[in-house]
């Protein structure tokens, strides 16, 4: 199975831009009760990033950062971890198992079509023992 069949396609994400504020970041993932955001990449050559719970938990509360200083750039992983896809889920699981992420960037032609996560896959992995 394909990534791209698993994936949440990315007109259902949450985007940000890399300039705004963590502040205006937790606003927007309280909003839409996510635990991350897309962080919009500011050319077209340029790249996509992840803001997760886990940057924020890192910059926040153990380097006592102040929310309204720091701008999404400063603690956001960019580029984020990324597959294409048409890659098989095996291969993103893998990937994820081994970099020890719960998500991954779906980018094809440098373009955003969606997100994998953890999720994702243990749901196809469910309901293929359903099928059973």
């Amino acid at each position: 199975m394909l990534v791209e069949n698993v994936m949440t396609r990315a007109e259902g994400l949450v985007k940000i831009s890399p300039m705004s504020t963590v502040r205006d970041a937790l606003k927007l993932m309280k909003e839409n009760d996510v635990r991350s955001v897309i962080v919009e990449k500011t050319v077209n050559s340029g790249a996509y990033g992840l803001l997760t719970f886990k940057n924020l938990l890192q910059s926040i509360v153990a380097e006592d950062g102040d929310i309204d200083l720091l701008n999404v750039y400063d603690i956001a992983v960019m580029p984020a971890f990324s597959v294409s896809g048409k890659l098989d889920i095996q291969y993103a699981a893998k990937m994820m198992v081994n970099s020890s992420i719960k998500r991954l960037l779906v980018i094809d032609n440098n373009e955003l079509i969606g997100i994998l996560t953890m999720s994702d896959i243990i749901e196809v992995l469910m309901e293929s023992v359903d099928a059973l």
